[in-house]
């Protein structure tokens, strides 16, 4: 990163809602590692966290930094960042990744055995058939365009079928709410729903709402909860082997309040919606800009894993997580009062040449390909890391296998998510010339 890029990028409060910035957030975040590594940002009780090393040493204080989700950043009504207290919300806010031990261990251990030891690989068959489902769709959409292998210098195909497909809504939103609606034992024909509840938590994050459009978004997430409230009803009379039946289990053992369990699998739900849909869409535009880099995967699909290891770590699905400062206390030299919120940047850490040589490209042969904070560390790992990872190797396989060459379009280019909290496409054009 280019010392110009990163000191161009001025440090008020503003820049902490600046479109410009999260559209292309890493000379902002290059700036924090190597002059603030803790930036207080002015007017506010709030502490960007910026490099590895200090990000690793919040997470191991769990005496002095929790994390409970207390305040979040928004957008007041004069266009300046506001910080947002949760409680507003209600009860339900402070469950499995936003509870600290105790509790936390309580809620972990109630999905952690249910969603990796049991459920995961045998649900691939299933994450197979979605994508398959999926992929028809995106060979009947669009129009055929000329064949991008042309412009890429890679010969099509005699007879193959060029066309636009609209990517993130095609297969990367919908595949990953349609897993973890199976997985959670949500009916298959309420995945549409899914996918936009999933998809609303992570607006919640974003830092660009203002208090009016935070209760419409909230009135969504309200919704989201009565509907997974009356499926936990539901399972109680008779609770299956997915994650609502082992939450009513839990429930009618003792082992989870009722407002506990409907917000273990909202997190869930949005997490496992929103992480994985991030990543497939990054993953994908990876490849489609990297013209040398998708011939090298083509060759062969071996890289494929590393590969969805770079693409976490250079484009982290959550560009971070707010913890809650418990105690005055000092991080890198910097004091932090109790009560101050604190925002650890997993996507600058990710990039930061103290702990990555090369950071800011792909290097499919790293010596420890998963030391990235992508899917957090410690206790709030998060649980769901490995059905990510599984649903993007299968949907980055089955493209590969179908396709002999994707680009991205030339005249429609992708758009981000608008948010401070996630790394997603809300549009993602491509040019996929069909075997």
């Amino acid at each position: 990163m280019g010392a110009a890029a990163s000191s161009a990028v001025k440090l008020d409060s503003r820049t902490v809602i600046d479109p410009a910035v999260w559209a292309d957030p890493y000379p902002f975040f290059d700036r924090l590692r190597q002059e603030h590594p803790v930036w207080l940002v002015p007017g506010l009780d709030l502490a960007f966290v910026a490099t590895h090393e200090l990000i690793v040493d919040a997470l191991r204080r769990i005496d002095d930094f929790s994390n409970h989700l207390d305040v979040l950043l928004i957008t007041g009504d004069d266009g300046n960042p506001e910080l947002f207290r949760t409680d507003e919300f209600g009860e339900g806010t402070t469950t499995l990744a936003t509870a600290d031990p105790p509790e936390h261990t309580v809620h972990r251990s109630v999905v952690f055995p249910e969603l990796v030891a049991r459920r995961m690989e045998a649900m691939r068959p299933e994450i197979e058939a979605f994508i398959d489902e999926q992929f028809a769709a995106a060979r009947s959409q669009g129009t055929r365009v000329n064949a991008p292998g042309a412009t890429a210098g890679i010969a099509s195909k005699s007879g193959s079928k060029t066309s636009r497909v609209e990517w993130a809504n095609t297969v990367a939103h919908p595949v990953p709410a349609r897993v973890i609606g199976r997985l959670i034992g949500l009916p298959d024909e309420s995945w549409p729903d899914v996918m936009k509840w999933a998809l609303h938590g992570g607006l919640l994050l974003a830092g660009f709402l203002t208090r009016e459009t935070m209760a419409a978004i909230t009135e969504e997430s309200v919704q989201a909860g009565a509907f997974l409230f009356a499926k936990l009803v539901e399972a109680g009379e008779n609770p299956g082997d997915d994650l609502v039946g082992v939450c009513a289990k839990a429930v009618a053992d003792g082992d989870l309040d009722v407002s506990h369990a409907v917000g273990t699998l909202t997190v869930l739900l949005g997490a496992g919606g929103e992480s994985t849909a991030s990543l497939i869409g990054n993953a994908v535009r990876m490849l489609a800009e990297d013209p040398a880099l998708q011939e090298q995967i083509r060759a062969d699909h071996s890289l494929l894993e590393n590969f969805i290891e770079e693409a976490v770590r250079l484009e982290s699905p959550f560009r971070g997580h707010y913890r809650q400062v418990k105690r005055d206390c000092e991080l890198g030299g910097v004091t932090l009062k109790a009560g101050t919120t604190a925002f650890l940047l997993w996507s600058s850490a990710n990039r930061d040449p103290a702990e990555y040589e090369r950071p800011d490209e792909v290097v499919l042969n790293r010596r420890i390909p998963r030391s990235h904070l992508a899917f957090g560390r410690g206790i709030h790992h998060c649980v769901g890391a490995p059905l990510a990872r599984l649903e993007t190797f299968c949907s980055l396989e089955r493209l590969l296998q179908e396709t002999s060459w994707f680009s991205l379009a030339d005249d429609d280019p992708p758009r981000w998510e608008k948010s401070v909290f996630v790394r997603r496409h809300e549009h993602l054009p491509l040019d996929m010339t069909w075997n």
